[in-house]
């Protein structure tokens, strides 16, 4: 960690907080612009072209349409909440980024003040961001609830259950970088990947953190709380204008966010990718590593938009099982397996030779339980149950494995005529 972090003139503070903020809003009007642009060329359209050159400009133009909608509050709403709630969804997303590292200590242009391209650093820099954007989450809660909406309600209380789900896996994907680096702090996380990036022996974790920042960021195919065939347009069906804009602006902030948290704890951070640095000295110096670690977000938001144009939604009940009965048992069970590694090799117990070749074991094994046929469930055979659809006075479907009994029928086709 620097020694620059809190010995730093206001001035500089105050430059790097803008500058942060200024990035993140021009690198969303761009993302929303490369979304379009990939799904359209995914798709054999054209998409934005009209606006600017290459229709760079169309994000820029929709954040004004959106401004100059007028701005609609529904009568069942409660208004503080309700006002509140797109603040405390947005808010978050930028604070994430006070301890994200852009690149080393470089000097300021046209001074001589030396400064790390970071805003400030932590020894628990990462529970930092985990905690903060965690508060996201109370935003898109709120949201649904004071719209005074059933669709928002169920869209909010969906939100939450993935969003808490999702960041158990998440957290967990942490603790093996954190036995790997022996710190929680984001800059000497990057300092500790010097030699190796943390994707290459902590591959397992790299693989749940994406599934989880996917599902954590409500992204197609999870999706599941904007799931517009069911709950019209999910927490945000009341809003309109700046208010639905900033929700807008917080979920691209958030992949953002996640995309640079999977750069610095598995992709090496601002450093130079493999083979740049070895023939540029260079290359980890100044000003460049910026533009490295952007681009290693820019792979990460690319991923997003091919999900998006790719799969189709899940169910949601799939989707919590999958993270409740499968990511979350293969995190703890990696974790487990992780610290067992780290202790037999502290000890001088085994070597990495022998760790390739149990690693290529468990590899075979996993492929393998791939293979193997399920067994299906033997059904048994229970009586249909009787179901009266006006027993509560209102026309209610029936669930799985009930009949509707005659004097249903009956009242169906009286309701009818």
């Amino acid at each position: 960690m620097s020694s620059l972090f809190g010995h730093e003139p206001f001035w500089v503070i105050l430059l790097k907080a803008v500058l942060i903020f200024v990035v993140l809003v021009v690198y969303t009007l761009f993302n929303i612009w490369f979304e379009r642009r990939v799904v359209a060329k995914m798709q054999q359209r054209i998409g934005p072209n009209v606006n600017g050159p290459f229709g760079l400009l169309q994000s820029l133009a929709d954040g004004v349409k959106l401004a100059l909608k007028e701005d609609i509050v529904v009568k069942a709403a409660d208004k503080m909440v309700y006002i509140l709630a797109p603040i405390l969804a947005t808010v978050p997303a930028f604070l994430a980024w006070a301890v994200v590292p852009f690149g080393p200590t470089v000097n300021i242009p046209f001074t001589d003040t030396k400064t790390p391209l970071q805003l400030t650093d932590l020894p628990i820099a990462v529970l930092y961001i985990l905690a903060v954007t965690s508060i996201g989450i109370y935003g898109i809660v709120l949201a649904g609830w004071s719209s005074g909406s059933i669709y928002s309600l169920l869209g909010g209380m969906r939100s939450s259950a993935q969003m808490i789900s999702y960041e158990v896996s998440m957290g967990l994907s942490f603790v093996s970088v954190f036995m790997y680096a022996g710190s929680m702090s984001t800059s000497e996380i990057v300092a500790a990947q010097t030699n190796t990036w943390f994707f290459l022996p902590l591959f397992p974790s790299f693989v749940i953190y994406v599934i989880s920042m996917v599902g954590e960021t409500n992204r197609a195919p999870f999706d599941l709380p904007e799931a517009e065939g069911e709950l019209v347009g999910g927490f945000h069906t009341e809003y309109s204008s700046l208010k639905f804009a900033l929700f807008f602006l917080a979920e691209y902030v958030n992949m953002v966010t996640v995309s640079a948290l999977a750069t610095t704890l598995f992709l090496g951070g601002w450093r130079a990718p493999f083979g740049i640095a070895q023939v540029w000295e260079g290359a980890n110096t100044g000003y460049w590593p910026v533009l490295w670690f952007l681009g290693k977000t820019l792979g990460f938001i690319f991923m997003f938009v091919w999900l998006r144009g790719t799969l189709p939604r899940l169910r949601y009940d799939q989707f919590m099982t999958f993270g409740w009965k499968i990511l979350i048992p293969a995190s703890l069970a990696w974790v487990v397996a992780v610290a067992l590694i780290r202790k037999l090799r502290n000890e001088d117990m085994v070597n990495m030779q022998v760790l390739s070749y149990l690693a290529i074991a468990a590899g075979i094994v996993l492929i393998a339980s791939f293979f193997i046929p399920e067994k299906k469930k033997r059904l048994e055979s229970e009586p249909p149950q009787q179901f009266d659809a006006f027993a509560g006075g209102y026309p209610v479907p029936p669930m799985p494995g009930q009949v509707t009994t005659a004097k249903t029928d009956e009242k169906a086709d009286d309701s009818a005529q």
